[in-house]
């Protein structure tokens, strides 16, 4: 086991007042011009800089993704945070600590190994500071992370996933060796910096507490390097023992196997995709005694679960979201209606852009059906009204409702069945014949054989079965009943 860096003062936890975002302006005074002689003295509602903005990140009321879930769901929406993640939080607190700690001098290089998330925090932090950065990361982090680094000023090094920690060549080894070469230069090492938990006991934990007004009884969170769930954890369970707290981990993770058996199994240890939560390391972060329970998630049901989020509830998130919120539905049934659940969100979805939200990636991977269904072409259609004519309609009535939605095509209904089909090649012809005497005659005059109805989950190349040169249309019924109308020319457009 990995011994830590450094031993901070006994304070550690030692719960600090919250920041409030700014502090209301005082009502301003517009005197004449001639008489400012400061006009910055009178604008008080800002930030000095963008320090200033990490923390008080807002709960967020989840509902679709989690409508079995049979009590109220929050979640804590930790991209509001200039870096877009919560490791924000514990880079600045980790630079503030080395600072007064003299482990880093101005002018000095920080040197962090980062799967990418506490990098930019500590690059955000180096900008406004001065400080140089080098970040080690490891080949399986998104590219999106590496570049961002970049644009921020870092100098960053990829280093190789699947080797031990202790390999020379380990993202770990390489930042170690690193400052020992570089002058002035610190190792934050967020594993085993207990600044890092020390941030989430001095601030997400109270605004956990402030924002559910002390009702909160779950806090499910992904864990890594054990810093958010330590810290938020033990200030909430100094507020009230009863709270639970459930770590996500992921298969390939020695966690959950250490936190019942207290060993590292190494069978439980190999390869996998999720990023952002798991070790096969134990950091001196962790408190395992405040953690309740460890939930293992797969890679593939991470994933999907992260894309359904952004498509359903609108926030768009990265990998460790969508474990948390698995996580949560295999727990579900050990919750009751009373209970209020946070969800802690780690990171924004724009990290992962070329990966899970990158259909060719996931299906690579096999995360996602190689076969298109039905639903899936609906999905793509601009309009999804599904308009049908009567029997007792007019054929004109048909006709100008075809030429005001542009649709070919119409089923005809009678008691919400279908008894036939009216195409706009048959109207056309029907009315060119003698259109004032047939324009008032009644859609069976046009209406030629219902058009066939499907299930939304057939393959879409079942449709082949269906589709011909005189059926160019089917009727689609959906889960919850209703129909929807599919073209040979939908068709066409989605593939």
């Amino acid at each position: 086991m990995k011994q830590p860096v450094f031993a901070l003062q006994a304070k550690f936890f030692e719960s600090k007042p919250l920041k409030t975002p700014f502090q209301q302006p005082k009502p301003l005074t517009f005197a004449a011009h001639s008489e400012i002689v400061n006009p910055q003295s009178a604008i008080e509602m800002y930030y000095q800089n963008i320090l200033e903005t990490i923390g008080n990140t807002p709960l967020v009321k989840l509902n679709k993704v989690v409508a079995e879930v049979p009590c109220l769901v929050l979640g804590k929406i930790e991209t509001f945070n200039p870096g877009h993640s919560i490791k924000d939080r514990m880079a600045l607190k980790m630079l503030e600590v080395a600072e007064a700690e003299g482990k880093i001098k101005p002018g000095g290089t920080i040197i962090e190994c980062t799967s990418g998330n506490t990098g930019m925090g500590l690059a955000i932090a180096a900008c406004v500071k001065g400080y140089r950065c080098i970040f080690t990361t490891s080949d399986k982090q998104s590219k999106e992370k590496f570049d961002l680094l970049r644009a921020m000023g870092a100098e960053v090094i990829v280093c190789p996933t699947n080797v031990e920690a202790t390999d020379p060549r380990s993202y770990y080894s390489v930042a170690e060796r690193l400052s020992k070469e570089i002058p002035n230069s610190f190792w934050f090492n967020q594993y085993d910096n207990l600044a890092n938990r020390q941030a989430h006991y001095e601030s997400t934990g109270p605004e956990i507490w402030e924002q559910t007004e002390g009702k909160v009884t779950h806090i499910v969170v992904g864990a890594g390097t054990g810093g958010t769930i330590t810290g938020v954890a033990k200030y909430l369970k100094e507020k009230n023992p009863a709270i639970q707290i459930w770590g996500i981990d992921t298969y390939g993770s020695t966690l959950k196997a250490y936190h019942e058996t207290g060993k590292i199994d190494p069978k439980e240890i190999y390869s996998y995709i999720t990023e952002g939560i798991g070790e096969d390391i134990i950091p001196q972060n962790y408190d395992f005694s405040l953690i309740d329970h460890f939930e293992k998630v797969t890679d593939k049901d991470a994933a999907v679960m992260a894309r359904r989020i952004a498509k359903e509830e609108g926030i768009l998130l990265g990998y460790s979201a969508g474990s948390a919120i698995c996580g949560l539905l295999q727990l579900q049934d050990r919750l009751k209606p009373t209970d209020v659940v946070v969800v802690i969100f780690h990171d924004h979805g724009s990290r992962y852009i070329g990966k899970l939200y990158n259909d060719d990636w996931m299906r690579e991977r096999g995360f996602l059906d190689t076969e298109l269904k039905i639903k899936d072409l609906l999905s793509q259609k601009n309009s999804k009204t599904f308009f049908s004519v009567s029997p007792s309609d007019t054929v004109r009535s048909a006709f100008n409702l075809m030429k005001e939605n542009d649709i070919s095509q119409l089923p005809v209904l009678q008691d919400g069945k279908m008894v036939g089909g009216v195409t706009e090649t048959e109207v056309l012809k029907y009315l060119l014949d003698n259109p004032l005497l047939h324009a008032e005659k009644p859609v069976t005059s046009v209406m030629g054989r219902p058009f066939p109805i499907v299930e939304d989950d057939m393959p879409f190349r079942q449709l082949g079965k269906y589709l011909t040169k005189e059926i160019q249309a089917v009727v689609v019924r959906d889960r919850a009943g209703s129909l929807h109308m599919l073209t040979q020319y939908d068709v066409i457009q989605a593939v």
